[in-house]
């Protein structure tokens, strides 16, 4: 099956799907042409670095106060700083949503395919109750992610279940998410080392999101989270 692209016009930060369009993309030397070839050494071996643009960086903050109180990107050193407080409003004025301030990247929502998450992430300590990264499903859909990992505590976990890196606190991390649509199987690495693989609920549409969403417990007042080298890789089937 050949994986499904969308083009996205950016008028309020959504993608349109449109009929697969060829989209620019440039080549990782392939290593591999299976996802059985992922490992520690080279965990983007076979796949296809996807081209990101600036304006794919859409920003989701809370409505009523400046972007830039919420959100910073450093054009020198490339750090995106997000945080919310916990008495933030949502990003907009009818969602019943918790206080946010991500990144929802969009013109590379898909529906097929195995799709990979890289970056380098920062948690202060202090920062509890957060979800710092997540796969989302379609809008209106049964269930609203695919994955979401929360920081509680200093421990990094799926959802609010395993533990997927402990001591996570004032360190720079990378993280790997790949998921195999087909397979409707995720799996996470924090630093080259495998740390999770879950078994995930089919959804027609998936899309990345990164920064700080604030959760229902163990939450603090103040949540932040810091991301540099955002890359996005696919691999068709």
């Amino acid at each position: 099956m050949a994986a499904s692209f969308f083009h996205c016009a950016l008028n309020g930060g959504e993608a349109t799907r449109t009929e697969p369009v060829l989209l620019v993309l440039s080549v990782v030397l392939a290593l591999a042409s299976s996802a059985s070839a992922i490992d520690g050494r080279n965990l983007t071996a076979g796949f296809i670095q996807v081209e990101l643009a600036e304006g794919n960086f859409v920003v989701q903050s809370p409505y009523d106060v400046p972007e830039n109180q919420r959100y910073s990107y450093d054009n020198v050193t490339g750090v995106r700083t997000f945080l919310v407080y916990a008495s933030d409003k949502p990003f907009n004025t009818v969602t019943g949503t918790k206080p946010r301030t991500e990144v929802r990247l969009t013109c590379h929502d898909y529906s097929s395919g195995v799709w990979q998450f890289e970056g380098y992430g920062y948690v202060p300590a202090g920062t509890s109750g957060a979800s710092v990264m997540q796969i989302h499903n379609e809008d209106g859909g049964a269930h609203a992610t695919t994955l979401m990992l929360w920081v509680y505590n200093g421990t990094l976990r799926y959802y609010d279940r395993q533990v997927v890196e402990d001591g996570i606190y004032d360190r720079w991390f990378r993280l790997n998410v790949v998921h195999d649509v087909g397979a409707s199987t995720v799996a996470v690495y924090v630093d080259g080392a495998p740390r999770l693989a879950a078994n995930v609920r089919p959804s027609a549409l998936h899309y990345f999101k990164f920064g700080v969403y604030m959760g229902h417990h163990d939450v603090s007042p103040l949540v932040e989270s810091r991301w540099r080298n955002i890359t996005v890789y696919t691999k068709p089937y």
